[in-house]
């Protein structure tokens, strides 16, 4: 019996009865041990069954040996015994190229557009769903966090001595809650992404970086500033609620101060700051460093997180940027004339439909529309 055929009949062992046999695993060498221990807790046996019985050594041996029969009996000996050796090692290169293409196409799944995606340490991805309930689980079997319907919370007693980072990133049409290692919640809104620590360590500042909008409630550490870093601005507080506004297509960045204080300072330049008291925004576009102050309702910018779209003296132009996130659809404009035309409006997306939403604003505005799916044209 060859190297190969041992191999094969373990193999054969293991799928029909579903266990390892010692005796017939102790003929093997610890290299090939080793491999079958892989495939059986990746559940790979089957395929690697398969693909080892396609390899015939003895066969191949024989088209072989008519080629390389001299009158030196003794080489073709030799020949033979490292064909098999090398008809082996050939088999286990197989085995592992099949064990790790599987890998890759597993890595490689799309995922959908309209999926809430995680992006763990080692850019693995878990899609979360809304309605659903699960774990996140390092690969040493350390669970990091538990998500419960539209929410995850990386509450935990388990001390880390570094930073690892998660990415949460939230489709069109879909907000979600984070619940950080240190108590602080963050509501974020449709298209948004937040980057953060699983755990924020003692004697660093608990940094986050956001793009798109998200509503803060900021558990207080006067050892540990809270710092949201977003397109050029840093939002920096100890405990508070805020909401910050940064999507790339907004020419502004929106911080709006509901509890507590902020300091806002632009990248390029940190020592300059802007105290925001409860009440106030401030606003920051890269065309213009200044950072401006205006006192404001702040239920205008903060009841997205209850369903609330509140528009307020708003161009038409960035009604239908919003209108696109909160409701997932995409909307092609034909009326040019009313690009630039302000809407006073408030609608309810849990209530109202996007087509409600449309039916009420065309009215108001003499336009028409047509919907097919999610794509939608204004005349």
């Amino acid at each position: 019996m060859t190297p190969n055929s041992k191999l094969i009949n373990v193999l054969r062992k293991i799928t029909s009865e579903g266990n390892l046999d010692a005796s017939k695993m102790a003929s093997l060498s610890s290299e090939e041990q080793e491999l079958i221990e892989n495939l059986k807790s990746n559940g790979m046996l089957e395929e690697a069954l398969s693909y080892a019985e396609s390899i015939d050594v003895d066969e191949s041996w024989e088209e072989l040996k008519q080629e390389l029969n001299t009158n030196k009996k003794t080489i073709v000996i030799n020949w033979r015994k490292m064909l098999q050796y090398a008809a082996v090692l050939i088999c286990l290169l197989g085995l592992v190229y099949v064990f790790q293409y599987k890998n890759v196409k597993e890595t490689t799944i799309e995922v959908p557009s309209d999926a809430i995606q995680l992006v763990l340490e080692n850019g693995d991805i878990q899609v979360l769903n809304p309605n659903g309930e699960q774990q996140i689980i390092k690969k040493n079997g350390e669970v990091v966090a538990s998500q419960k319907e539209n929410e995850i919370n990386y509450r935990s007693d388990k001390a880390m001595n570094k930073l690892v980072y998660n990415e949460i990133k939230i489709p069109y049409g879909k907000t979600f809650k984070v619940m950080l290692s240190d108590g602080t919640s963050v509501n974020l809104n449709a298209g948004s992404s937040l980057k953060y620590p699983v755990q924020f360590i003692k004697g660093h500042n608990r940094e986050v970086v956001l793009e798109g909008e998200a509503f803060f409630d900021v558990e207080k550490d006067k050892i540990h500033p809270f710092i949201v870093k977003t397109r050029g601005i840093n939002v920096k507080v100890l405990g508070t609620k805020f909401n910050v506004s940064s999507y790339k297509e907004d020419s502004d960045i929106n911080t709006v101060l509901v509890e507590g204080s902020v300091s806002l300072s632009d990248v390029e330049n940190v020592d300059k700051k802007t105290m925001l008291v409860p009440g106030e925004k401030g606003s920051w576009n890269n065309k213009n460093t200044a950072i401006t102050v205006d006192k404001v309702d702040t239920r205008f910018y903060t009841e997205w997180i209850n369903g609330e779209i509140v528009f307020r003296k708003t161009a038409f132009r960035d009604i239908i940027i919003k209108l696109e996130r909160t409701y997932d659809v995409t909307i092609e404009n034909h009326r040019n004339d009313i690009l630039d035309k302000k809407f006073n409006a408030s609608f309810n997306k849990n209530i109202e439909s996007i087509d409600k939403v449309l039916e009420t604003m065309s009215k108001i505005q003499g336009f028409t529309y047509k919907k097919e799916g999610k794509h939608i044209k204004i005349y």
